[in-house]
Order: C-alpha cells, then structure tokens, then sequence
C-alpha cells in the first residue's frame, strides 16, 4: 500500500514540475507550446479563409472549448489523471507479477527505423481510437459522455477539446494493452501525437478542405462536419464518420457519409436544447440520470 501512496505522491509532484518547466523552460518539445501554437495558426485560417463566412471569429462556445483544451490537456492530469493511470498501470504490472510475467510485449519493433515504428503506432492508435469513438455512439451509456462533445452548435478548431474527461480515460484505458504489447524503441511519440492534434483542429476548424484525393485517407473538414450533424439519417441511427485522423477506416468499414456540401446543416444531437451549455454541468450531466436526453442513437438495431 505504501508503494501506491508513493506514486500517487510522485505522479502529483512530478506532473506539477513537469507543467511549470514546461511553461518557463520551453524546448522543442513543450507540448505546452506547440499546442498553442497549433491552434493559433489553425484558427488564423479560420479567420483568413472561412468556410462559414457569416460566423463570428470568436463563435458560439469558442471561450468553452478554449477552457476544454486548458482541462483536458493540463488541469486533469494535474488533478488527479496523472496519479490515477501511473498507479493503474502499477497494478497490471502486479498483477502479471502474480503469474511470472514481467512485461506483455508480443512483437518489438525497435529495431525499425524510427519513422517506421512512428507510422505503426500511429496507424495501430487510430484503428483502436476508431472503435473507440463507434462505441461512444452505439453504446447508450458512452454516448451519455460524449454528448458534451456533440453539444458543439458552432464549429471551429477548439471544438475537438470540448470532451468529457471520462473519454480520456476509456480511450487510454482501451489503447493500454494493445500498445504496450508492441515493443516500441522510441521513447517519444511526440511527432505523432502533434500531427493528430493538428489534424484534429483541421478536422473542426472553420475551412472547406477535403484534401482532394488524400481525401480518402485523411479525415477533414468536408467530413467531419457530417459526424456532428444533428439529423441522423434513417439507416445510419448512430452516426457516421467515426474517423480521428484517418477516414480510411470508415471508407473500409463502410461508415463513411458525404451526401452533400454540409457547410451549413445543424449541428448538435436530438434534445441538445436542454443541454447545460456550461462546463460545470456539462460535466456532471452524464452522471444524472434524471437529466438524460432520449436520443435516437439509442435505437436497437
């Protein structure tokens, strides 16, 4: 028991003078930095190239999804994330410990090339981050969590942050396993996890990209937008373009959804207007049930 109190001492310590470095002694890679820098330069875009000219630069729920990017990139982890997955990730160890297993690497790949096992893992994150996000949506009680997410009226880049922080831990929760059974040599994925982020921005940034033939390939704007659409069609009752960084898996898969230029369809989901459109009771609305909106994503197959 001493050993977990000392971890979740570290993890707090540790993250809080990892944040402060972060900020006053920035390097190359101060993902502090970057990610301010990303979304400062995507939202120029938003400014200098509109797709939706008639929307304001600092849209509906612009100041919300800037508070989102500030909790679920920082504040979270300092508050108790860090601690929470580091004592996790303890526990598996000793329970493998029970069986005489050190580790659960399967396959290693450190002997690859560097941008070769960065490609791996960004495609193998992708697929599991894919299904994921589809069961967000088909599973009643997930898409409870991730309407905070689609309450999103107005789209623009900041929009990607605005989650619930219950989705920080399922997605990491699910990708642990599978990527920890991959021996990867390198020790940062920093290159991989900023090309997501930026994408990600693209992907709800106020610009009309469809990337032309990559397309098929990347997700984008063009796309994306239909995933937030607020009418569902009939034979699609959870939704459509699962896709974060890649649409290919929902070309592949057949979830893929582009019946027109979607620049001005609603956005949003059935029974939004009674939504809160405040952070506090945006995040403790999934864990009211008296407050839970009938959607028509619920439908059974």
């Amino acid at each position: 028991m001493n050993k977990y109190i000392e971890i979740i001492q570290d993890s707090f310590t540790g993250y809080f003078n990892y944040l402060v470095n972060e900020i006053f002694n920035p390097s190359w890679t101060s993902y502090f930095y970057w990610l301010i820098g990303l979304s400062v330069l995507v939202w120029v875009l938003e400014i200098l190239i509109p797709w939706r000219k008639e929307q304001k630069v600092f849209r509906k729920g612009f100041w919300l999804d800037t508070f989102y990017i500030l909790f679920n990139f920082f504040l979270f982890s300092l508050i108790g994330y860090n601690a929470l997955s580091n004592v996790g990730v303890e526990l598996f160890n000793d329970f493998l410990g029970l069986f005489g297993i050190e580790n659960i690497v399967a396959i290693k790949l450190n002997d690859l090339p560097a941008w070769t096992q960065l490609l791996i893992m960004f495609i193998i994150a992708d697929f599991i981050q894919w299904n994921v996000h589809r069961q967000l949506h088909r599973q009643p009680w997930l898409w409870e969590f991730h309407k905070v997410h689609h309450s999103v009226k107005e789209m623009g880049f900041a929009a990607q942050f605005r989650f619930h922080f219950m989705e920080t831990i399922i997605y990491k929760s699910v990708q642990y396993i599978p990527l920890a059974m991959i021996g990867f040599g390198i020790k940062e994925f920093f290159v991989v996890h900023m090309f997501a982020v930026f994408i990600g921005h693209l992907n709800h940034a106020n610009v009309g990209w469809d990337y032309g033939p990559l397309k098929y390939v990347l997700n984008n704007p063009r796309m994306h937008i239909w995933h937030h659409s607020k009418e569902l069609p009939e034979e699609r009752p959870y939704g459509m373009n699962y896709g974060l960084s890649l649409s290919i898996w929902d070309y592949i898969f057949g979830t893929a959804y582009i019946p027109k230029n979607g620049k001005n369809i609603e956005l949003g989901f059935e029974g939004d207007e009674s939504f809160p459109e405040d952070f506090g009771n945006q995040t403790l609305f999934p864990f009211k049930n008296k407050n839970r909106v009938k959607s028509n994503q619920y439908k059974l197959e």
